[in-house]
């Protein structure tokens, strides 16, 4: 099995130089936000290995609102950012990425406060800049870019063959002498190499004994701490109770102007891109609380939700939570597919709990009750609030376009069912429904 990567820059942008990198960024798309895989500065589709990327830059549109917990704003320069979801090894991406687009990728740094021009080493400056997550989710882990192409190219043929069975005219086969002729037609590919299906690749050593220590070292630390965390459970509640009181919210919807730019960069494909950025309310608690919820989420996206769903959401093809600015501010960035109203609805409907196990200590957020209730639930202030932190990406680039997370999926699953030669009923009705 070959594990996912996130790969993420950030650095500064000069003063005075940042409609000249949006503007850099935009000659790289084909549609507003949509990169030509085959632009000159960054060329995306040259990279087997990169399912989605995207440059953004952000602002700190929001940063006032903190004025209301009686603390001063923190300046913020506008940051470029840039985000990488890859199959294998992120270093061995990034130089990669140097060697096939060193120069576009100078220009564009060029415009970042402490870019040096004549910097020999873009490799090492790019990792002197990675922001490391404290949280991530991949759909499916192990699903590379390679077997996806290689799986929505059997499915393409096997639908070829279905048209030409369907015919008019003509009765069509039952599902096992259906199997049958599809499998044959589908070796028959393959020998010829016309298709190829290639098998997972061998788990690294040292990613699956890290993903070990990692399964069983945390739960460890929980058992090890639960003493304490008994002791102290009392004062949290009665100080989290009073904060969630007492915290000013700040619901107004956004403006026009900003939501018509959100949406400029919306809808164009079958998967979206999001990306908001707000700050941790004030307070060891809040940033205690912040911390542990997303412990807490990372551990299970890791070990739990790894294959096609987030609790009970299907639609997200990779997200990443990151803690900013010394811990003041966080930044959530991710693709799913749908429109962004069914993406917010999913969250709300299916799992409001665990939206405001993180993001009620941000500033701004509806007013919750003991962490998990309320919040998400009032639906127009979570969405205003959202909306009000949330941010367009300039170049977003994904690999398999008009494919959904659930096609994805379907895929895979009509392949293993033309692997198996002798499929139980069960598992041949399952098959077919997917055809």
């Amino acid at each position: 099995m070959t594990p996912q990567a996130t790969v993420m820059i950030a650095a500064p942008v000069s003063s005075g130089r940042e409609s000249q990198l949006v503007a850099l960024l935009a000659s790289m798309n084909r549609h507003p936000g949509e990169a030509d895989p085959a632009n000159s500065s960054v060329p995306f589709g040259q990279f087997c290995q990169l399912h989605m990327a995207r440059f953004s830059v952000l602002h700190a549109r929001t940063n006032d609102d903190i004025r209301a917990h009686g603390v001063r704003p923190r300046p913020w320069q506008p940051t470029l950012v840039f985000i990488a979801d890859i199959d294998g090894d992120p270093d061995l991406f990034l130089a990669e990425l140097c060697v096939r687009a060193g120069h576009g990728l100078r220009q564009i740094f060029s415009h970042c406060r402490d870019f040096d021009a004549s910097c020999d080493d873009l490799l090492a400056w790019l990792h002197q800049r990675k922001q490391r997550p404290a949280a991530s989710y991949v759909n499916w882990r192990g699903r590379t870019v390679q077997q996806i192409h290689e799986e929505a190219a059997l499915v393409h043929f096997v639908r070829q063959q279905l048209g030409a069975v369907a015919a008019p005219g003509q009765v069509p086969p039952e599902p096992r002498a259906l199997h049958r002729q599809l499998r044959r037609a589908m070796l028959a590919e393959l020998a010829d190499l016309r298709l190829r299906l290639s098998p997972p690749a061998p788990t690294p050593a040292g990613w699956w004994l890290g993903n070990l220590c990692h399964l069983l070292l945390i739960p460890l630390l929980g058992l090890l701490l639960l003493p304490v965390l008994v002791l102290l459970a009392p004062f949290y509640l009665w100080r989290l109770r009073h904060l969630e009181r007492t915290d000013p919210e700040n619901t107004r919807p956004p403006a026009p102007s900003h939501l018509q730019a959100l949406l400029a960069v919306e809808d164009f494909e079958v998967t979206n891109h999001f990306n908001v950025f707000g700050q941790v309310k004030p307070g060891l608690l809040r940033l205690a609380t912040i911390k542990a919820g997303l412990l807490l989420l990372d551990y299970s996206a890791r070990h739990i939700y790894h294959r096609g769903y987030l609790t009970r959401i299907r639609t997200i093809h990779f997200a990443r939570w990151v803690l900013m600015d010394g811990n003041t501010r966080v930044y959530f960035a991710s693709n799913y597919d749908g429109s962004a109203d069914t993406y917010m609805d999913d969250f709300i409907n299916k799992v409001a709990w665990g939206l405001n196990l993180v993001f009620s200590n941000g500033v701004g957020y509806p007013r919750t009750r003991f962490l998990l209730k309320g919040g998400a639930e009032y639906e127009a202030k979570y969405k205003h609030t959202l909306r009000r932190n949330q941010l367009p990406s300039a170049c977003w680039y994904k690999a398999y376009p008009g494919l959904t997370a659930v096609d994805l999926d379907n895929h895979h699953r009509i392949r293993r069912g033309l692997e198996n030669p002798a499929p139980s009923e069960r598992e041949l009705r399952e098959w077919v429904s997917l055809l």
